[in-house]
This record gives C-alpha cells, structure tokens and sequence, in this order.
C-alpha cells in the first residue's frame, strides 16, 4: 500500500509536468502563488499541536497543485504505518484522538525552495523542469518519500550534498522514516516506487517528539544512497 500511495503521488507530479509545459511543482514555497506558474506541491508546516493543518485535508493537502491529479484521495499523502496523531480543539473532530494528514516530503533539488536550493547546497542542481533531469537520471533520482513523523515539517527533504561523494562527511538533516521493518519508501521521478531497508542504525533512532536535530554521521551507508539518487553538482 506505501509503494501504491508512492506511485499514485508520482503520477500526479507528472501529470501536472505535462500540463505547465514540463515545470514541476517547487519542494516548498511559503504561500500559492499564482495558478499559471510552477508552485509548491504543498503547503503547511506539521506539528504536533492542534493546529488544522495536521488534522484537516482541507487546511492544505486538497489545495495542492496535485489534488485534481490523484483522484482527490487524501489517503495516499500518509504512509498508513504512519501512527502520529493529534488532539484538535476545534471543528468537528474537536476533543478527539485523529491520524495527522501527511507522511510524504519531497526532495529538495527537485523543484526547490521556489526553484533554489534554500541555502542547502547551492553547488548543486536544482531540477526545475522534467527534461533536466539527466544526471543522476530519472530512475535514480527520488522525489517523494515517507519522512519519520517526529522530523516532518514543512513540505521538503533535506539530503545534505556537502563533501559528497566523501563519506566523512554524511550528516543527517531531516529522517526518513522507518516505518516498513527497519526500511522507508520513495517513488522515483520514472514513476517507480521501492522500499529502502536501512543499514545504519543511526538512520533509526528512537522517536523523539521533541524534534531530532541535525547530526553528523560518518560514514553513513544510508545517507549515502540518498546522495547518490538526489541530485549532482551544476
């Protein structure tokens, strides 16, 4: 079911490239802007407070660029192992335990923070159109994953291409999530989807809802196969 979510997510990405003359959407971008331009695929920052963007599809998920393009189905924004919840204080589900909305970030380099890298690598590529993407290549180049629900914010992924390829250098910024036995998903920008089972244990650390800082990890196989399928240098 993670693997379809995946897909069915990256085919509404597409489908959007095809209809704006092959832009793609942007990883974040604070607001919508105009329709007639490329903007963010989401909007919205998760916590885990009673705030409506993480309880209601309607705060943000359904004014996506991509909701008319995946059958207007919230479900496939969440990984279903996914078993964060909030308490809201108002609307309809107020005083009730209910799922929060989203599981799915996007990468950084592909689409960008409105199109820049955010200050997160500007030595490497940020793809703005369908047809730049080259190198790595779509096939090895991820687009959406599943990010751990103690990391999830905003709408993007951060992989850290500092000192790549050198594996002195891995550092782990967001965390991708663990929910599939020790193993995450991503789709791909050809439209697959596989499960990624993790090596290291430092990519699996005990949730934290206090929010997991940025860490160094040397030599981080994980980190490393996220390098190799994100971006490359301009």
């Amino acid at each position: 079911m993670c693997m379809s979510n995946g897909k069915q997510l990256l085919l509404a990405w597409q489908m959007y490239a095809d209809d704006n003359g092959d832009l793609i959407p942007y990883a974040y971008a604070p607001d919508f802007p105009d329709r007639n331009a490329p903007y963010a695929w989401i909007t919205g920052v998760l916590d885990f407070s009673p705030a409506p963007v993480n309880w209601d599809i309607n705060n943000n998920i359904a004014k996506s660029p991509l909701w008319p393009y995946c059958g207007k189905q919230p479900g496939i924004w969440k990984c279903p192992a996914d078993k964060s919840t909030v308490k809201p204080t108002s609307g309809p589900f107020k005083g009730q335990v209910v799922s929060r909305v989203r599981s799915m970030s996007m990468n950084i380099f592909v689409g960008g923070n409105q199109g820049t890298d955010g200050g997160w690598g500007p030595l490497w590529k940020v793809y703005q159109k369908m047809g730049e993407m080259l190198n790595p290549g779509p096939a090895n180049t991820w687009v959406i994953l599943d990010e751990r629900e103690d990391s999830i914010n905003d709408g993007f992924f951060v992989v850290l291409m500092d000192g790549y390829p050198d594996p002195a250098t891995t550092t782990m910024v967001d965390w991708p999530a663990s929910y599939h036995n020790r193993a995450g998903g991503f789709s791909f920008a050809d439209g697959h989807s596989e499960i990624k089972k993790w090596q290291d244990p430092r990519t699996m650390p005990p949730l934290n809802h206090n929010a997991i800082a940025t860490v160094l990890q040397k030599n981080n196989k994980d980190i490393i196969w996220m390098q190799d399928r994100s971006t490359r240098l301009k």
